[in-house]
């Protein structure tokens, strides 16, 4: 096995630089892979990740975007599962399967972009925060103390009551006020980074603020930001769900939290339809609990010695 490695390198010199780089980046992914296997709980929530975002992408083919009209509904208004409707009807005799499946697409996209934006803000802080100390660390940090104490949900309602109902309003109103804690934890990361000799060689050799936070120090921390970004995706898909149940979000789009904010405002929960509000919610503890599986596999792979079990 040694010798096949030292054979690849070999030959990914003799290519030039960018191949050995390309060798050294796979064989990188395949040790992750073997590692990221052992644990039966992140196998567990990534197998369930893949069929949620299945059936995600194949819901225009399965259940079209028809199903979300309130015309010409199938059925008739909240019948109880039966053979032609598996999960019943919702208020308007739409099939609530495929209003399930195709407000699949809505939840989980805006978790990821919500996630993301929520992840690249606290990174951009993290990382300024922890490389120029001094006032500007001061400010910053304390700006961050201050979103820190402040009731996440309180917040993104305010800001979403302020802004259209839109779907952009509820990705930006969960990842703008969901960022303090990868700040946070990027930026401890940064200065245990920072403090290095290497770091030190690369600024007497002249390396300037952007090359040393974006080539010495971004590399270093992207394994936290890749385990944080899976822990935050369920964190936005529930705040999405939320917002979305207390009447925020997009009415003119088909997502769970909207599913369950109809069940309420036809009385599913004093009637007895439990299908109405049953199915939404199991597929958001689902979803939620599966990305924090994937997220705490991850963690414990990139740093084995947080003991995170299997």
């Amino acid at each position: 096995m040694t010798a096949e490695i030292e054979t690849d390198d070999a030959g990914a010199r003799a290519a030039g630089p960018r191949a050995l780089a390309r060798q050294r980046r796979r064989r990188s992914a395949v040790r992750f892979w073997k590692q990221y296997r052992t644990h039966r709980s992140g196998l567990v929530g990534l197998i369930a990740l893949a069929l949620f975002v299945l059936l995600a992408l194949t819901a225009p083919l399965t259940v079209g975007s028809e199903v979300s009209g309130v015309t010409g509904a199938p059925g008739e208004p909240l019948e109880s599962p039966s053979g032609e409707f598996p999960l019943g009807t919702d208020r308007f005799g739409r099939d609530l399967l495929g209003l399930l499946v195709w407000g699949s697409r809505v939840s989980l996209l805006v978790g990821l972009l919500a996630a993301a934006l929520s992840v690249a803000i606290g990174t951009l802080v993290g990382i300024t925060a922890g490389h120029f100390k001094g006032a500007y660390a001061t400010v910053v940090m304390r700006i961050t103390d201050w979103f820190l104490v402040m009731p996440t949900l309180v917040l993104a309602i305010a800001l979403a009551t302020v802004l259209s109902r839109s779907l952009g309003t509820v990705v930006l109103a969960i990842g703008v006020t969901s960022w303090p804690t990868t700040a946070r934890l990027v930026r401890a990361q940064t200065l245990a980074v920072e403090s290095r000799p290497y770091i030190e060689r690369a600024k007497a050799l002249g390396g300037g603020h952007r090359h040393i936070m974006a080539r010495h120090v971004l590399p270093n921390v992207m394994p936290l930001v890749l385990a944080q970004t899976t822990l935050m995706i369920s964190s936005s898909i529930l705040a999405e769900a939320t917002l979305a149940f207390l009447g925020l979000g997009d009415p003119t789009v088909v997502s769970w939290g909207g599913l369950l904010q109809d069940a309420r405002e036809a009385g599913a929960v004093s009637s007895g339809n439990w299908w109405y509000l049953v199915p939404p919610g199991i597929a958001i503890a689902v979803v939620a609990l599966a990305f924090t599986l994937c997220g705490r596999a991850v963690e414990s792979v990139l740093n084995p010695r947080l003991g995170v079990a299997r």
